[in-house]
């Protein structure tokens, strides 16, 4: 089965990223985040500026902002959340498409 096709824009779109509403467990944000293509190269680039290494990546549903996830030393991407207020990041690891509710603190 197909989860991945490379997109005109050099962007890898995932399939199947709709959050059934059950699934949410009742958050609105998980339901209601948007779907975002994922770039082909991602990178955390506050690591990068920073020197360090990502553990795992994530990608703002919101404004499309890759950070790293809270194993990595600078915790990016839980830091975009606590600056902007975006709700959802999605993992950005090969094979995974799962998403996180940051304010609800749920797993879709």
């Amino acid at each position: 089965m197909l989860d991945a096709a490379i997109g005109d824009c050099g962007t890898r779109h995932e399939a199947f990223l709709a959050v059934p509403q059950e699934v949410a467990n009742g958050c609105g944000h998980l339901g209601q985040a948007p779907d975002r293509p994922v770039p082909v190269d991602p990178q955390c680039l506050d690591c990068h500026a920073e020197g360090t290494t990502p553990v795992h990546l994530r990608l703002c549903l919101e404004c499309g902002n890759v950070g790293c996830c809270d194993s990595s030393p600078g915790l990016h991407a839980a830091r975009h959340h606590s600056t902007t207020g975006h709700p959802v990041m999605r993992s950005v690891e090969p094979g995974e498409s799962w998403r996180w509710c940051y304010v609800d603190d749920v797993l879709g």
